[in-house]
């Protein structure tokens, strides 16, 4: 039982208003996975145009609006900033310390989004400068923003175990070398190569094209890609 002794009053309702002494700010902030089979994960970062902390690398995020919702905001901010539409994004966590913004109580909502890095080359805005930096070695972050970022990979790791959500970082075709690469880079580790192939064909996921990829054998490997509807639903059922 939860005690009632010295605990706050209800807020009082005046009219059409809750009587308050003070509005916390709501943020968004987008944590943006991309991979490279050449660099491995990489986590995407731009530069921050306001004081305190000016010219320090950040996350990419900015403030609800009034009109719109916290998926709204997130896609609006990941547009403005990056040019990056119809990604797959999601909600994270709350991050809610009283001190965690220096300048106003601000709570941030934070978002995961994963996206093919050669699809969005051309699309990140030089204003904010934004720039790909690989999770193992990127630039100490502002406020919380290296929290953000721990807290994120670990639950990619948890996400890659339950669901393959990986495929969203890779290109429409791929081998499955390229696709344990990816692996191994989220969870930073090298898998075993047979029992990760089980894995993946268990799935039911993959469609094993004509093509092979012959750029490091002459016998070549073939190309994969991915069963879009299959992978849509077992995607929805896994967030019923």
């Amino acid at each position: 039982m939860i005690s009632t002794i010295n605990a706050p009053l209800p807020t009082v309702v005046s009219g059409s208003q809750y009587k308050h002494t003070h509005r916390p700010l709501v943020a968004i902030d987008c944590i943006v996975f991309g991979y490279d089979e050449e660099v491995g994960l990489q986590l995407l970062l731009v530069k921050r145009h306001l004081d305190p902390e000016k010219g320090r690398w950040a996350l990419m995020g900015g403030l609800l609006d009034d009109n719109e919702n916290l998926d709204q905001a997130a896609q609006r901010i990941l547009y403005r900033l990056t040019g990056m539409t119809n990604v797959y994004l999601e909600e994270l966590k709350v991050f809610s310390h009283s001190d965690r913004d220096p300048v106003e109580r601000t709570i941030s909502v934070t978002y995961t989004a994963l996206v093919n890095i050669h699809n969005y080359e051309h699309q990140i805005t030089d204003e904010f400068e934004a720039r790909w930096f690989p999770t193992s070695s990127f630039p100490e972050l502002i406020f919380d923003h290296n929290e953000m970022v721990r807290f994120a990979k670990q639950q990619l790791k948890y996400k890659a175990n339950l669901h393959p959500i990986g495929f969203e970082l890779l290109p429409e075709r791929f081998t499955f070398t390229q696709l344990r690469k990816l692996y191994d880079a989220i969870y930073e580790t090298q898998l075993d190569k047979g029992n990760f192939r089980r894995m993946m064909l268990a799935t039911g996921l993959l469609v094993r094209l004509k093509e092979k990829d012959k750029t490091s054998s002459k016998k070549g490997a073939y190309f994969y890609q991915l069963d879009t509807d299959k992978y849509t639903t077992k995607l929805n059922n896994f967030y019923l």
